[in-house]
C-alpha cells in the first residue's frame, strides 16, 4: 500500500496533512525568531549571565516549537489531551519552583532600570526579626543584593525584599546627619557659651562637614544644667569614626570649661531609678 492508498483509506485528508506540516513549520520558524528575540532582549537586561541568557532563549524556542508539533497532531486527529495535561502539570509545578526566581529575576530588573541603590552606596533594610541592617552595596546580582556591614558581616538581600519593603539609602545625597547627646553642668557659664563650645568642638573634628553648620538644639535647661542634642553631617561611611570622635571632642571640651557631663552617641533607655544630677 503506497502513500496515496493509505490516505484514500484512512480519515486523514490531504488537507490536514498539509495543515500539519504548516503548523510544524511554522512553530520551528516560530522558535527560532523567539530564541533571537530573547537573546537580543536579554542582552539590555543589566546583571543578565550568559546561562541565565540561554536558558531563557532555549526555554522560549522549545516551547513554540512543541507548539506547533502539538498543532499539527490536533490537524491529524491524534488525541494530545495527555500530552497537554503533562504539560500543564509540569508548568504549574515549574511556577511554583521558579516563583521565587521570578520575582527575585524581575526586581533586579526593576533595580537595574530605577537604580533606587548602585554599587558603594550604604543603605539600611529590615532583616527577618525586625532587626536594621545597614551595610555598603557590593553586589547587584539577579537574585539579591549583596552588603558588608561595618562588622564584617555579609548580609544577602534577596531583591523581591529590597523593593517590597522600606528601603533607607543612606548615600544618595552624600552626606547623613548624626546626632549626639549632651547633658552638661552650667557652671556659671551663659546658654551662648556653652553652644560656642560644643560647635566648636564639634566642627573641629575631622570629617565633619562645615556646611551645613553644626547645630546645637537644646531640649532642657535648668539653672544648673542644660540637655541638649548636637546635630552634625559627614560622609555616611564615616558615621561611626566621625561620632565616636565628635562624642570626644565634645567631652574634652565641656571638661576643660564647664565641669562634669556626659555625652553619648546612642540616646539610654530610662532608668529604674533617678539618674545622676548630670
Amino acid at each position: 500500500m503506497d502513500f496515496s492508498e493509505f490516505l484514500s483509506t484512512s480519515t486523514i485528508t490531504w488537507w490536514e496533512l498539509l495543515l500539519a506540516v504548516v503548523a510544524v513549520v511554522a512553530g520551528w520558524i516560530a522558535s527560532r525568531f523567539a530564541k533571537k528575540g530573547v537573546t537580543a532582549l536579554m542582552a539590555r537586561v543589566p546583571n543578565a549571565t550568559p546561562a541565565m541568557t540561554r536558558f531563557a532563549a532555549h526555554f522560549a524556542q522549545y516551547s513554540l516549537l512543541l507548539l506547533g508539533i502539538g498543532v499539527g497532531l490536533a490537524f491529524l486527529g491524534a488525541n494530545i489531551q495527555p500530552l497537554l495535561a503533562v504539560v500543564i502539570v509540569l508548568a504549574i509545578v515549574g511556577v511554583l519552583v521558579l516563583r521565587g526566581v521570578a520575582d527575585n529575576f524581575a526586581a533586579s530588573v526593576l533595580i537595574a532600570t530605577r537604580r533606587p541603590i548602585v554599587v558603594g552606596e550604604q543603605i539600611t533594610v529590615e532583616g527577618p526579626d525586625g532587626e536594621l541592617w545597614s551595610g555598603i552595596v557590593s553586589e547587584l546580582n539577579t537574585r539579591s543584593v549583596v552588603l558588608l556591614t561595618a562588622d564584617g558581616r555579609t548580609v544577602h538581600v534577596p531583591n523581591a525584599k529590597l523593593l517590597g519593603d522600606a528601603l533607607v539609602n543612606d548615600s544618595r545625597h552624600g552626606a547623613l546627619r548624626s546626632t549626639v547627646q549632651v547633658r552638661a553642668e552650667r557652671a556659671g557659664a551663659s546658654i551662648d557659651d556653652v553652644v560656642k563650645t560644643l560647635v566648636d568642638a564639634a566642627t573641629a573634628v575631622d570629617g565633619v562637614h562645615e556646611i551645613p553648620v553644626v547645630a546645637v538644639v537644646m531640649t532642657a535647661i535648668s539653672p544648673e544644667r542644660i540637655v541638649a542634642s548636637v546635630q552634625f553631617w559627614h560622609r555616611p561611611e564615616d558615621g561611626l569614626t566621625v561620632r565616636s570622635a565628635v562624642v570626644r571632642a565634645l567631652a574634652d571640651a565641656l571638661a576643660a570649661r564647664h565641669g562634669a557631663s556626659v555625652v553619648t552617641s546612642e540616646v539610654p533607655v530610662a532608668p529604674l531609678i533617678p539618674a545622676d544630677p548630670v
